[in-house]
């Protein structure tokens, strides 16, 4: 089976080592970059509102972009997709949009196995705004406690914001299950779908989530560009973020009136390269052969889990290898910080990522202050395993 590491530079080249750190931050694709750089050099300009050829060739590749995006989500339209700088941009702007219509008093449900992004501007709206805060619980294998959701729901509770899927454990939420229960009481849902978005095609549609957010650096594609998908209703009845040029129809200084989405919630110059880069991850990741990379993202997975079952001192955190899950696989070693563990590793061309993983709830629900973490992508292959492998043998004799 190909592991498609001839698509990315930086795995073909061997300078990106055995990278195992993808849930922070995937290897960006040649097609993207190729993309980008044909922006750059040849058809550099601002979009949206510019009637020379140029920029109508460069507002022609940024909305096309847009539309890539919305066929790799499943919208309808592709009006629905709002360029960000980053799924933690796209939580922003609905606390901040949807949040504006919200009074002291209304709910929020909030998963315990949160990344910060998804929680904190939760909080800050609380303390702005006077509307509470609800924790939806996580099981022992960190999977949310849907049977917990229906005692949580009230007449006053307005949204449910949940992880597609655990940055830490890489447990799947059964999204589709909470929509439901959302669906019948009335209540909107976001689903933050940063880690779920590079291990295939989403369809919103089915899922039945009034907000998807993805970024763009943990898809194969550039920094500094995400995307919030929404319903159109949904859109049309939210208050704009931020203020500026581009996303207005008339100013006065007695008045303003807006843009129609998406554009209402694009304030000033957009990410142009960023979201041309991302659009081309987009077409990339729909030409792939998922059930293919699925299968060998499952096998690798359970050569990692073999290697952690066989070595003394390790406890995995989270499902197991059979369980609904992503590629994302966390672990203490007993005596080791796993700070420590991934210097050492790392020494040996092994890219972990150790600590909190920024999601601090779930690591106090799991009784531990730091996990060493491995996350695979579809360039990764068997040899990534056996890596992994040596270095941690020797890592755990120096830190026995």
């Amino acid at each position: 089976m190909l592991s498609h590491s001839d698509q990315f530079p930086a795995v073909a080249s061997g300078l990106a080592g055995t990278y195992l750190d993808n849930a922070a931050t995937t290897q960006i694709a040649a097609s993207v970059l190729a993309r980008m750089a044909a922006f750059e050099t040849a058809g550099r300009a601002n979009v949206k509102r510019g009637i020379y050829p140029l920029a109508i060739q460069a507002t022609q590749a940024f909305e096309g972009a847009r539309a890539a995006v919305a066929r790799y989500l499943g919208a309808g339209d592709s009006n629905e997709v709002v360029f960000t700088s980053g799924a933690t941009a796209a939580v922003n702007l609905v606390a901040h949009g949807f949040g504006a219509g919200l009074a002291a008093g209304d709910e929020i449900i909030v998963g315990e196995g949160e990344h910060h992004a998804n929680i904190v501007p939760w909080q800050m709206l609380r303390d702005r705004a006077g509307v509470v805060l609800k924790v939806l619980p996580v099981d022992d294998r960190g999977y949310p406690r849907i049977d917990a959701l229906a005692g949580l729901i009230t007449e006053r509770t307005r949204l449910i914001a949940v992880t597609h899927a655990s940055n830490v454990t890489g447990a799947v939420t059964d999204v589709a299950a909470i929509c439901d229960m959302a669906r019948a009481k009335g209540v909107r849902v976001l689903v933050d779908g940063a880690q779920m978005a590079a291990h295939g095609a989403v369809d919103v549609t089915a899922l039945g989530c009034d907000f998807y957010v993805v970024t763009g650096h943990k898809m194969f594609g550039p920094t500094g560009v995400g995307v919030l998908w929404a319903r159109a209703e949904v859109l049309d009845a939210m208050a704009p973020f931020m203020g500026g040029g581009e996303m207005i129809r008339r100013v006065t200084f007695e008045e303003t009136t807006y843009a129609p989405p998406p554009h209402r919630f694009e304030a000033g110059t957009p990410p142009v390269t960023q979201a041309i880069g991302l659009g081309a991850a987009a077409d990339m990741l729909l030409a792939t052969d998922w059930p293919e990379v699925r299968s060998r993202e499952w096998n690798l997975l359970g050569g990692l889990m073999d290697v952690l079952d066989a070595r003394d001192r390790v406890t995995v955190i989270g499902p197991g290898a059979d369980d609904r899950r992503l590629p994302i696989l966390s672990f203490t070693v007993a005596g080791a910080h796993p700070h420590d563990l991934c210097e050492l590793m790392g020494a040996r061309g092994v890219a972990l990522r150790g600590g909190h993983h920024c999601a601090q709830p779930l690591m106090d629900r799991f009784g531990v202050e730091a996990t060493t973490r491995a996350s695979l992508a579809l360039y990764n292959t068997p040899a990534d395993v056996d890596a992994f492998s040596d270095a941690l043998d020797h890592a755990l004799t120096v830190l026995s």
